[in-house]
């Protein structure tokens, strides 16, 4: 299994000394031709919301070390550091971020991009499970979260727009198709982007994505353990890497059982319920012997296990089924859906993580994680 690559920033020297020498420094340098005054001159009002001037004067460091410490540099010795903060709580201090982003160039904000309608969004559990792992990932955060759907050119140019004028510190995309140019535009522009998925195995972007071959093939063994011999499959959509490589696994665990490829046992779907019904039907008319299904998804697979309850056929007694997910409909189903369990929010959520770390060092190794698979035996099979 692939594993994920980090490296940590070049070691800097410390010294406590040399930091206290520096800190003097700059506090000698900030006082410099300046007469110390009251908070409360005569005829003056006092200051209403202390600056990192303040800050450095109760702390007795100069504005640099106060500037240090709020932007958690370690170039700062401890004592300093502790009398900053301790100034920051008197105070009541709260560091302007946003004239921060101006200095460092950066929006303290990623997108979310999911190139799917919104009747997708809204129906396909795995996308509410990313974005609960994003956002879980990005909660302690200062990073501000924007999601986009890019479902039309227009909204397409929109991106394209906000990506040119920086509005927005990096990328992750979710739900990649093969000649989708949306990566191709992101790596180009060298903003700093993760796919959830990928569009092969030598991705040149960051991915985090499940092992689909090697569960679609567990769930097909599990189905031969069974005793089941005539196994259809319905497949993703074959311009995405997640159904071509489920479609993979699936046909080597058959070829392993000595078990012939058959076109007719395949039909191919596009992650919904209603293309699962329409492949189903397909499959029944083409081999109506058959006695198991392998779908490429929990949402196919309750499409399929209402088509086959309106046809008469019973599961598991005459079919077997089942899914790729576990998401939460596969406990509901009926009968509930046997399943590949995959770590969806730990998707989400290593996405998060691994894009923050490529903004803050964007020299860092590409990341290609490929996160282990579980089947969830139930009743459906």
């Amino acid at each position: 299994m692939s594993r994920e690559t980090t490296r940590e920033a070049p070691g800097r020297e410390r010294s406590g000394s040399r930091d206290h020498r520096r800190e003097s420094r700059e506090a000698q340098s900030d006082s410099r031709g300046q007469t110390p005054r009251a908070d409360h001159e005569e005829g003056r009002a006092p200051e209403t919301r202390p600056t990192i001037k303040t800050v450095a004067a109760r702390a007795g460091v100069g504005r640099t070390t106060v500037s240090r410490v709020v932007n958690g540099s370690e170039l700062v010795s401890e004592k300093a550091r502790e009398a900053v903060l301790s100034a920051i709580a008197e105070l009541g201090y709260v560091p302007n971020s946003v004239a921060r982003g101006l200095v460092t160039r950066r929006t303290n904000a990623v997108a979310l991009v999911i190139p799917e309608s919104e009747s997708r969004l809204g129906s396909e559990p795995y996308f509410s499970a990313v974005i609960r792992g994003v956002s879980a990932a990005l909660a302690d955060t200062r990073t501000q979260l924007q999601l986009m759907l890019v479902r039309d050119q227009a909204e397409r140019d929109q991106l394209t727009q906000s990506v040119a004028e920086r509005r927005v510190d990096g990328v992750l995309l979710v739900s990649v198709h093969e000649h989708d140019a949306l990566p191709g535009l992101l790596e180009s522009a060298g903003l700093p982007t993760v796919l959830a998925g990928r569009r092969r195995e030598d991705d040149p972007l960051s991915y985090v994505c499940a092992d689909n071959r090697g569960g679609a093939a567990a769930a097909v063994r599990h189905l031969l353990d069974r005793g089941r011999r005539r196994i259809a499959t319905v497949a993703g959509p074959q311009d995405m890497e997640v159904g071509r490589s489920r479609l993979q696994g699936c046909q080597e665990a058959l070829a392993r059982a000595g078990i012939p490829a058959r076109d007719h046992l395949v039909a191919v779907g596009d992650f919904t319920e209603e293309g699962a019904r329409a492949a189903m039907r397909s499959l029944l008319e083409r081999a109506p012997d058959l006695d198991a299904v392998f779908a490429a998804s929990d949402l196919m697979a309750a499409g399929i296990l209402l088509e086959l309850r309106a046809r008469g056929r019973r599961v598991p007694q005459d079919v077997s089924v089942v899914g790729f997910e576990d998401s939460y409909l596969a406990r509901h189903t009926n009968p509930p859906l046997t399943t590949i369990r995959q770590p969806t929010e730990e998707i989400g959520g290593t996405i998060a993580r691994t894009l923050l770390r490529e903004i803050e060092n964007p020299a860092l190794p590409r990341t290609r994680l490929v996160l282990d698979t579980e089947l969830v035996v139930r009743e459906s099979s």
